[in-house]
């Protein structure tokens, strides 16, 4: 896919997805101060308060507000859908996401029922609109083709995901109410990552790797049938862990099957890029890739008691998803759509002042965020995912990866928040050529 496929005229105000990509790294923040104060006390157990909040703030407000930014620039861009009024639902739904994830850290930390009432109302309702906007603009499409169809099924993964973890804060808020909580945390757990985060990342791939790496496409059998059988053996899994039959492992091992196979060839594709120049980026991803299929491999030894479920070791499949594939993928992917957005909104901005051309040029995209910031920022976080897998085998790491972690998303804060300067500064000089 190039640029002269996407529907650039219709990109939303720049205003839309940076206001999502800016909070990320605050909540980033925010994770790894919680992380620092509770050190090892948040592997005694996934249910102590502490992981909970870290896990839903991380997952949330970083993971999840960067993939709701893209979406509201990728809906009109990529999918040829227009969504009305994107200042005002992207506003309402990042007030909503951002409010709420730090009401429900705040509910797991105090148990206040009051608390989660709060948090259900402003996710919940923050997370239904944004699936409404995304599900009527997916519906709308004028053009389907495998991104739509893979996105789709992302949708619906999300939608499954929010339904359950509704359901479980509503066991929170009211303990009266019979809540299955094991099973349906488990089920919560398996859809956030694989049916949501997983799945828009693959689908996201097949545009942003070709596109910015200059590599082969994906194969396309692997974008028309990856997705839906992602979904189906996410629905097996479901169903096996309400009735139990012979066989109820198969799905765990089809999607860790999937994971990897994905990853193997993303790595494959990375390899034949014709770009001789390497950047930060292919660094992100390269990392994510190693780290989802060793995450794979640790979740099919899992099955067979090794490591231990009461062993610490245990929880290296989630570390690895979240902070090792998830996290980089999706830091690496804001290095590329940060630089190419404000590129191409100062292009618009020269368009509609006939006076500015000649005069102001955009600045070249690799100038936007300095290469040498970005890498150091990649140094930081591979030091800290290093520190925080160590921190399994040996706890007394989990604070020092702490410090690590809060300046790999400060440092990326900032390289985010230069660009937005850089941005306003040259948008400053093209209104003032007249």
């Amino acid at each position: 896919m190039t640029s002269a496929a996407l529907s650039l005229e219709q990109a939303p105000p720049l205003s839309v997805p940076l206001r999502f990509f800016l909070t990320a790294p605050l909540f980033g923040m925010a994770a790894a101060a919680m992380l620092l104060l509770a050190g090892p006390d948040v592997l005694l157990s996934r249910w102590s308060p502490a992981t909970l909040a870290l896990t839903h703030l991380f997952v949330l407000g970083v993971l999840t507000m960067v993939m709701c930014g893209a979406l509201f620039q990728m809906l009109p861009v990529l999918v040829g859908a227009h969504v009305r009024r994107p200042r005002l639902w992207g506003g309402i739904c990042h007030g909503l996401l951002a409010g709420g994830t730090a009401a429900l850290a705040a509910a797991f930390l105090t148990t206040a029922p009051l608390a989660f009432r709060c948090a259900l109302m402003l996710l919940g309702g923050g997370l239904a609109l944004f699936v409404v906007v995304l599900g009527g603009g997916l519906l709308r499409a004028p053009r389907v083709h495998d991104s739509v169809r893979g996105m789709r099924w992302a949708a619906g993964g999300l939608a499954v995901t929010v339904g359950l973890g509704l359901a479980l804060t509503l066991g929170h808020a009211w303990a009266s109410l019979p809540i299955l909580r094991v099973p349906l945390t488990d089920l919560h757990l398996s859809w956030g990552l694989l049916g949501w985060v997983a799945l828009l990342i693959t689908v996201v791939s097949w545009q942003v790797i070709p596109m910015f790496q200059m590599t082969p496409e994906y194969p396309r059998w692997l974008r028309r049938w990856m997705p839906a059988a992602i979904f189906a053996l996410l629905a097996w899994f479901s169903l096996s862990a309400a009735v139990t039959w012979p066989g109820s492992s198969l799905p765990l091992a089809g999607l860790a099957a999937a994971c990897a196979g994905y990853a193997v060839w993303t790595l494959v594709l990375l390899a034949q890029r014709r770009r001789t120049i390497g950047d930060v980026n292919l660094w992100f991803w390269r990392l994510g890739m190693a780290a989802l299929i060793a995450a794979a491999l640790f979740a099919l030894a899992g099955r067979f008691g090794l490591p231990p479920a009461a062993s610490r070791l245990a929880l290296a499949p989630a570390l690895l998803f979240l902070a090792g594939f998830a996290l980089s993928v999706v830091n690496g992917m804001l290095y590329k759509i940060v630089p190419f957005l404000v590129w191409l909104h100062l292009q618009q901005r020269i368009g509609e002042h006939p006076a500015a051309r000649g005069q102001v040029a955009p600045p070249n995209m690799r100038a936007v965020i300095r290469e040498p910031r970005a890498r150091a920022q990649w140094w930081l976080h591979a030091a800290g995912l290093t520190l925080l897998l160590a921190g399994l085998a040996a706890p007394v790491l989990l604070r020092p990866a702490a410090v690590v972690w809060f300046a790999s998303f400060a440092l990326l804060g900032y390289n985010l928040f230069t660009a937005a300067r850089l941005y306003r500064s040259e948008a400053a000089r093209i209104a003032a050529c007249g």
